[in-house]
């Protein structure tokens, strides 16, 4: 059996009665030219393993593995477990399906290098996995994902956008971000209320700039936390327990002007006022 062999999505989800389950997040992605389309921002996916979160009734599934991919999907409901089982007769020896928590899955140890990430993702605990996979990023090759707009405009934007903030950040500083294309509600069964849209995140060699991500991550939170104000205000939480004496020593220390706002600062100057931080005067 192949791809043209499986009987269509919506025959299959018929056939188990298979309904989304909101609690899970789930919205299926059933348009087989979408599927294939998300298949081919992957790249080849001929080598290594290609990890798969929520995969549903198996439509991107499907994708992946006409591409060539060798699969691991990780699928909490169990519902999913006879119609990706037909799915896997279909490839066999390509497609292994966990049935597991992505929350508590070490995506890094799945399978053999180089490994990448490719999927739909849960709106509900999408920012939260991405969060994780970003603190062991250079295991994986890159992260195809799709999110809710509003979550990968915030991957993407840049500096002095409304969208630009803490995500933004920590993002940029690991990865290579690169919004590629959006999905209309509709393609979804049942439709979201929201717009989706596909992003290709790369793991840098290096992170951009010098910084120790926990002070890094306490810089942005401080700055975000009173977005409005000049940093000069916004950072003094920031520089309790530190050897700094005052914001504005800091913000000099280097080179930008105490009276910038948090979304007017590059990556760069964020990591600087981190290494900094951490440093002293």
């Amino acid at each position: 059996m192949s791809e043209t062999e499986l009987p269509p999505l919506r025959d299959v989800i018929a056939r188990h009665g298979l309904m989304a389950d909101k609690s899970l997040g789930q919205h299926f992605l059933l348009d087989l030219n979408l599927t294939a389309r998300i298949a081919r921002a992957a790249g080849d996916v001929s080598q290594g393993t290609t990890i798969e979160i929520g995969p549903g009734p198996g439509g991107l599934t499907r994708a992946l593995l006409a591409a060539g991919a060798t699969v691991i999907a990780v699928e909490k409901d169990q519902r999913c477990r006879a119609i990706l089982a037909e799915v896997a007769n279909a490839y066999p020896g390509k497609l292994t399906t966990m049935e597991a928590d992505a929350l508590k899955v070490d995506a890094a140890t799945l399978g053999t290098a180089p490994r990448r990430i490719v999927a739909n993702l849960p709106y509900n605990i999408g920012t939260e996995l991405l969060l994780r996979w970003l603190s062991n990023i250079t295991a994986f090759e890159s992260l195809t994902l799709t999110f809710q707009t509003e979550v990968a405009q915030r991957l993407t934007a840049p500096p002095d956008t409304g969208a630009y903030g803490r995500l933004s950040i920590i993002c940029q500083w690991l990865c290579d971000a690169e919004l590629l294309f959006h999905i209309n509600p509709k393609a979804f069964v049942p439709p979201p209320q929201v717009q989706s849209t596909v992003v290709r995140l790369t793991p840098r060699a290096e992170p951009l700039a010098p910084a120790r991500r926990e002070t890094l991550e306490r810089v942005t939170a401080g700055a975000f936390g009173q977005r409005r104000k000049m940093l000069r205000q916004s950072l003094l939480s920031v520089i309790q327990g530190t050897a700094w004496t005052s914001t504005e020593a800091l913000c000099k220390a280097v080179g930008i002007e105490p009276t910038a706002r948090a979304e007017t600062l590059t990556v760069e100057q964020f990591c600087a006022l981190a290494t900094a931080l951490d440093t002293g005067p």
